[in-house]
């Protein structure tokens, strides 16, 4: 409980700096004699974070990761109860911006690390804490990179997302992408003479819900979800300046989330198509106007066999069995992509994650650490264990 609130405490909102949190974690890896690596962003602002601890013979390949995220989604215009980043327990629950989403893992692992450190450990294990998983899983993509890099080949890994301690095999992808377009401005009296953004957009925007409706009446369906097939929305736009003036300009952010049987490919190439349509349409009225396409993230799903080692150890460890998979997007598809397979595993609900009051039940921690007391026990030297 003592690292779970210090970790709540340090405001680690996405649009921020993680390092004061990083810098915590650091502290304590170094003083049980671990060097950590620290991954950071293009200008140094925030930093992922690899600590081994390595095998008694000295090995640092092979083994266990136990990976969390430290970023957490905004307070903004929530209503809470007592205040986001000072934890407080009241009726059996933990109460703070990520105790659920996902701290309570995150301090419940690096509470383990004098006994990591004392162990002698018969294969190694790894920590691996990213940042701006909430944005889109920007971090993990590097901090990934450097674990395949410098050869690591974990065996297994346990992403800590709110699972409620059930062994989680699957997952969608999720794709973020931002369209910008660029229309002609005119005096709405003279509207001949313009291109108006928001109306293509508003086009796209269409385009994007009927693409959704046709995943939803046709499919292909995986009913291990409890969304069970591809999702698409539009979920931002802006444009305009005023109510007199032809908009050139809109803004329009959507997603799709994918089943594993979906092409992600295929459709990403099946909405630029149509945004090329469209910009046809927009340059018939005026040669000036354009569409701009970017890819704000990009997260695989995860498909894990449920049959894998990993899927068995987990649940030796005492995750709950499960067949099912969600439909939210972890960074546990970057790992199985980086040949590292996963499992996501840990406390909480994901329905208290993000909403005001998020919390975690005392007992989801206290099941969370009897779990990472197995996971260290299993990796340690015969001789060592407790008979």
């Amino acid at each position: 409980m003592d690292w779970i609130a210090r970790l709540i405490a340090v405001d680690t909102t996405s649009r921020d700096s993680n390092l004061p949190l990083i810098g915590l974690i650091a502290a304590e890896v170094r003083e049980h004699g671990v060097e950590p690596v620290l991954v950071p962003n293009e200008d140094g602002s925030k930093a992922n974070l690899i600590a081994t601890f390595p095998a008694a013979d000295g090995s640092v390949s092979g083994g266990v990761v136990l990976s969390g995220h430290t970023d957490v989604v905004p307070v903004d215009g929530q209503d809470w109860s007592s205040d986001p980043f000072s934890p407080e327990v009241r009726d059996g629950r933990l109460y703070g911006r990520g105790a659920c989403d996902m701290k309570a893992f995150v301090g419940a692992v690096v509470a383990r690390i004098p006994d990591l450190a004392a162990a002698p450990l018969r294969e190694p294990v790894h920590l691996a804490f990213s940042y701006d998983e909430e944005i889109g899983c920007l971090g993990a993509e590097d901090l990934v990179k450097d674990m395949v890099g410098r050869d690591l080949r974990p065996r297994a890994c346990i992403v800590g997302e709110p699972t409620s301690m059930r062994v989680v095999h699957g997952h969608k992808s999720i794709n973020l992408f931002r369209v910008d377009f660029h229309g002609v401005a005119a005096h709405s009296s003279l509207t001949p003479n313009g291109v108006n953004a928001i109306e293509h957009a508003a086009a796209f925007a269409r385009f994007v819900r009927s693409v959704a409706d046709e995943f939803r009446a046709q499919g292909p369906f995986d009913d291990a979800f409890d969304v069970p097939y591809t999702t698409c929305t539009v979920n931002l736009i802006e444009g305009g300046i005023a109510v007199n003036t032809v908009p050139a300009d809109c803004t329009l952010h959507f997603e799709f989330r994918s089943i594993g049987a979906v092409d992600s490919r295929a459709l990403v190439e099946r909405f630029r198509s149509e945004l090329r349509r469209i910009e046809g349409e927009m340059q018939a009225e005026n040669p000036a106007a354009h569409i701009e396409l970017r890819v704000v993230a990009a997260a695989p799903g995860l498909e894990t066999r449920p049959d894998a080692e990993v899927v068995r150890l987990a649940t030796e460890w005492g995750g709950l069995p499960s067949d099912e998979k969600v439909a939210y997007g972890t960074e546990a598809g970057l790992f199985d992509q980086g040949g590292i397979p996963t499992v996501v595993c840990g406390p909480g609900d994901i329905a208290q994650a993000h909403s005001p009051d998020e919390f975690v039940n005392l007992g989801q921690i206290a099941l969370c650490e009897a779990f990472l007391d197995r996971v260290i026990a299993s990796v340690q030297e015969r001789s060592a264990r407790t008979p």
